[in-house]
């Protein structure tokens, strides 16, 4: 946790049209307050918000981000995008925590045009919660250069994760005690084990070795994995025709 009194957070604010954005103008013209340094952006629905755009926003040194939006149930759409944004933020939170970013960094909250209060409420609690867990990468004790490699190697696997989400990890019924079941139970965990840290693995070591050769063990100690770990992915990997191996370098190169 930063003590750092001069700390400013940057914060990303992504807020439904409909509703959310309705709350945050009600807030403003009640002039209830809340923090200066959370910069909104206007969105038709918050199903909108792609996993793309919360890497991206977390690379280019947010400390926070937030997505606001119709209570569930309330969307204006048919397509019901607030659930959409719910699977998303489950998913989004799991990478950030297996990447050593604090997940309570990005929250998701329902607010109804009429609930300007409540708006101010959430953005003060909020903001003083990413003031308490310091800047980006110094309050959870990581490199900004390792955090920004991972990032990336989360980022080339999105149009992947978009696919497994919409075909492995989509619950059939909109209602968000089963969302919370499923997303909170044993079967996400290891659905998400299975189907995304594998690959994301892979992702990593490939981003490693866009740099140059490397040997088993060097992998191993560059990203914290044992070597039969990483010997397993460097079977599956050459299996692919991502990368070959070089008997006489005792070392694996991109193919």
């Amino acid at each position: 946790m930063s003590n750092d009194k001069k700390f400013t957070p940057k914060i990303i604010g992504m807020i439904c049209n409909w509703c959310c954005y309705g709350g945050a103008d009600l807030c403003g013209v009640s002039r209830f307050q809340y923090p200066p340094y959370i910069r909104l952006i206007r969105i038709m629905c918050s199903g909108r918000v792609d996993l793309q755009n919360v890497l991206q926003a977390f690379a280019n040194g947010a400390d926070g981000m937030f997505i606001g939006g119709c209570h569930l149930d309330d969307c204006h759409y048919i397509t019901h995008g607030n659930y959409d944004a719910l699977s998303m933020v489950h998913i989004a939170k799991k990478l950030l925590a297996h990447i050593g970013i604090n997940p309570n960094r990005l929250r998701l909250e329902w607010v109804s045009a009429g609930e300007g209060i409540r708006f101010a409420n959430i953005m003060n609690e909020y903001g003083a919660e990413i003031m308490g867990l310091g800047p980006l990468g110094k309050g959870e004790g990581i490199d900004l250069d390792e955090m920004k490699f991972k990032l990336d190697a989360v980022s080339k696997l999105v149009p992947y994760i978009r696919l497994v989400e919409r075909e492995r990890l989509r619950i059939p019924t909109k209602k968000e005690e089963k969302y919370e079941a499923f997303y909170n139970g044993e079967e996400f965990d290891r659905l998400f084990n299975e189907l995304i840290l594998d690959k994301l693995a892979i992702s990593e070591i490939t981003s490693l070795l866009r740099v140059g050769p490397l040997s088993t063990g060097e992998i191993s100690e560059k990203l914290s994995m044992s070597p039969s770990e990483v010997a397993k992915h460097m079977i599956d990997s050459s299996r692919y025709g991502l990368v070959r191996y070089d008997p006489g370098q005792n070392s694996y190169a991109l193919a």
